[in-house]
């Protein structure tokens, strides 16, 4: 979803894979926010450009359209104003790239109604207890944010248990419920389709 030479800003980039692979791949111009300093310390040790900071309160920071995408992997479900986030998102650049594990899934229903209890597994690793995740959003509960803040989905895709990728012809109601991932490029309203 990335195109090659972009600037990108890698927002929760962790000890920095994925900047490193869109380096590696398409030549991108990437910087990256991560909260914890082991993170930080990751990825300086790779020589990627990071600095510390938090999501839900340093993105103001950023200029309007510093950057060509704007990429939040794993993270918008752990904030807590995942809308304001994904505003500024969409201020600080051009397209946005947001994933997150949809708790829509259909384990995710099956664990809360038969067994009574919140799941526990590879995707979501975390006890209820000790999740990161503050807000259990679904492929539904984002698209109708996506709404709420007039942006535009330019790309969906969603990813089942085995890894295969789901048609973005599918209805909505399907992805809810046979999608364990999802990745969406978003971009304002307005903008030209890339």
């Amino acid at each position: 979803m990335v195109a090659p030479g972009s600037r990108v800003l890698d927002l929760g980039c962790e000890d920095g894979a994925l900047l490193r692979l869109l380096a590696d791949t398409r030549n991108v111009d990437g910087r990256g926010l991560e909260l914890s300093q082991k993170g930080v310390n990751d990825c300086v040790a790779k020589g990627l450009s990071v600095i510390q900071g938090d999501a839900d309160t340093d993105l103001d920071a950023y200029p309007d359209d510093a950057f060509d995408y704007v990429i939040l992997s794993q993270t918008l479900q752990a904030t807590r104003r995942p809308k304001v986030v994904l505003e500024n998102l969409l201020r600080i650049g051009r397209r946005a790239i947001v994933s997150f594990p949809n708790f829509g899934h259909w384990r995710v229903r099956f664990d809360v109604a038969f067994r009574g209890r919140m799941p526990v597994n590879d995707k979501l690793p975390y006890t209820w207890f000790d999740t990161p995740n503050i807000h259990f959003c679904t492929v539904r509960d984002f698209l109708e944010l996506v709404a709420t803040i007039g942006a535009k989905v330019e790309r969906g895709v969603v990813v089942d248990r085995s890894g295969r990728l789901m048609r973005e012809s599918t209805p909505w109601w399907v992805w809810n419920i046979w999608g364990e991932q999802a990745v969406f490029l978003l971009r304002r309203n307005g903008e030209t389709p890339s």
